[in-house]
Formats: C-alpha cells, structure tokens, sequence
C-alpha cells in the first residue's frame, strides 16, 4: 500500500473560476454532474500504478491498489484513498435513487457509488475518467 500525502482544506472557488481552469468537458463532468460516455475515458482500461488525484483541485483520491475491472464502462475503485478523500450524497435525480461521489476537498461530481463491487468493500466506485488526474508512482 503506498503512501497518501492529502492536503485536505477545503477550496471554494466561484464558477467562473472553475470555467477558467477546466477544460469544457471536465467542467461538465465535475462542476455540472454530467457523465462521459460508457468505454470512452483514458482511464478506463489503465493498469498503471500510482494516486488518482481530482481534476480540479489535484486532491488524492483513489489508489491504483483498489482499481478493478468492473465491467462497467468506467474505472471503478471499491475504496477511496482515504475515508476523508471523498464525500457520499443521496442522488434521485434521472428517476433512480443513487449516491453521489464528490471530492471532498473541492466538491466537484466524481461519479457514483454502488454495493456491487468486491471485496474487502463490496462497494463499486464508478468515477469518470473526466474528474481524475493519475499521477504515476
């Protein structure tokens, strides 16, 4: 298990800041709650090791270590990297009733969580590719 380095405070920016620092799509992905494409993100298939930090704010998020292929069209983790990294909301919107993962530095829409991943967990962590910043390690 690697180490986690987190700087937690938290960080409130104006949307139009986000707008200036994101990409469209990011913006989309992680301040409006949109989702990418199923089988389309970079990181979908990725078998590199290393942290997957937020596309917003670099907060570390997920290791590599707890990365599996869930089939889903997303990568998808059964535990962030810290309880800390993340924050877990009801979402009923689209007619379902899910839970939200957002970061939980900067609050940006990461994806969903789910209670159909493995073990230790049991928990599927299906994350955008759009919302995350692998750095190698």
């Amino acid at each position: 298990m690697m180490s986690i380095m987190t700087d937690m405070q938290p960080i409130q920016k104006s949307e139009a800041e986000w707008r200036k620092e994101l990409t469209p799509e990011q913006y989309h992905i992680l301040r409006e709650k949109g989702t990418e494409a199923a089988g389309t993100g970079k990181y979908y298939h990725s078998t590199e090791t290393g942290m997957y930090h937020c596309g917003a704010c670099g907060a570390a998020l997920f290791s590599s270590d707890a990365k599996f292929d869930s089939g889903s069209g997303w990568p998808s983790f059964y535990e962030p990297a810290t309880p800390d990294s993340v924050k877990l909301t009801q979402d009923d919107s689209h007619g379902m009733r899910r839970t939200e993962v957002t970061c939980g530095r900067c609050g940006s829409h990461l994806g969903h969580v789910f209670d159909d991943g493995p073990q230790p967990t049991g928990k599927r962590f299906c994350i955008n590719s759009l919302a995350l910043d692998m750095k190698k390690g």
